[in-house]
């Protein structure tokens, strides 16, 4: 008898195989052609749900499996494949957004409501909820109040050097150093106010924050290949599908207190703006990074000028 060759593993067609799966749609289950009695409503008809009141065809006995489901429907995460969802922007985040954006909403996890999972679980991983049960967030509040115990004794010490004023000649005025004092006041205590919000609201100041990147990003993307004709409001719930994508692998870099890595989740947003968009690499990476650094531009020269207009605002009215 012949012998039979054994099918060798062909890199190349396994690659092949994972692109043509991660550009396909998902494929919904077609609807079962036999009669069903609803067990909730009693009601006769044929397909996977109930059409008088929603419930499935198939409703499994209890056991553990089911408990948990049930547990996961509690707090939202048991509807609209929250898992596929979190595989899906993994392994295909950008086609995800297509299927989304294109009107697949019943198959994956609502956007918003995975930002705001995700923010609870980075959360808890961040205070504690990790490998080495470590809290990072503590460490640094613990070197942030050493850091600023040894700054008030520097500035003790150096307020008990008797200094004459007179003798320094900086070419200010002394009005003219009061302003500068009290602009440089009024700055620290926005850019605290700023902070404690976003220690306090982070979920919502991350969303402010997307607003402003999503408003500047769309002038670059907007006409891209895949979807030549995107709303702003499109490329919002885009960029929010990438950031929940960006959380799950700091969560994950986390967890295992891999911190350092966590770097490397930028550079993964590159992936899923590229398979949306339909650019080459070359061009999805450069229209990233000079919007990117066009906009730290254009807020650093925002924040000079704010900066001058408080400066006239005090001169002005004291």
């Amino acid at each position: 008898m012949p012998r039979v060759m054994e099918k060798r593993f062909n890199l190349k067609e396994k690659i092949a195989e994972f692109r043509a799966w991660q550009e396909r749609p998902r494929e919904v289950a077609a609807n079962s052609q036999e009669e069903h009695e609803c067990l909730n409503c009693h009601d006769h008809y044929t397909g996977n749900y109930c059409p008088r009141c929603g419930q499935a065809a198939t409703t499994d006995r209890f056991s553990m499996k089911v408990a948990a489901e049930n547990f996961a429907d509690a707090y939202g995460m048991g509807e609209r494949g929250m898992f596929r969802t979190i595989r899906d922007l993994i392994l295909r985040p950008g086609y995800l957004i297509l299927d989304y954006l294109h009107g697949m909403r019943a198959s994956y996890f609502a956007p918003f409501k995975l930002f705001f999972l995700l923010t609870a679980i980075s959360l808890l991983v961040t205070h504690g909820i990790n490998i080495k049960g470590q809290n990072p967030s503590a460490d640094e509040d613990m070197q942030s109040v050493v850091q600023k115990v040894e700054e008030k004794r520097a500035t003790e010490g150096a307020n008990t050097v008797e200094m004459d004023a007179s003798t320094v000649d900086d070419g200010l005025t002394e009005e003219e150093n009061q302003l500068g004092e009290r602009v440089k006041s009024i700055f620290y205590n926005t850019v605290d106010a700023i902070a404690r919000f976003q220690e306090r609201f982070s979920s919502i100041f991350m969303l402010l924050m997307l607003m402003l990147l999503s408003g500047y990003l769309f002038l670059f993307f907007r006409h891209s290949p895949n979807i030549p004709d995107l709303r702003y409001a499109e490329f919002f719930i885009a960029l929010l599908y990438i950031t929940n994508m960006y959380t799950i692998y700091t969560i994950v870099f986390d967890f295992f207190c891999l911190n350092k890595l966590s770097v490397l989740s930028i550079f993964l947003t590159l992936i899923p703006l590229k398979q949306m968009s339909g650019y080459s690499w070359w061009r999805t990476t450069l229209k990233t990074a000079i919007a990117t650094i066009s906009m730290f531009i254009l807020l650093i020269v925002l924040l000079v000028l704010a900066l001058l207009v408080i400066g006239l605002l005090v001169k002005k009215f004291g």
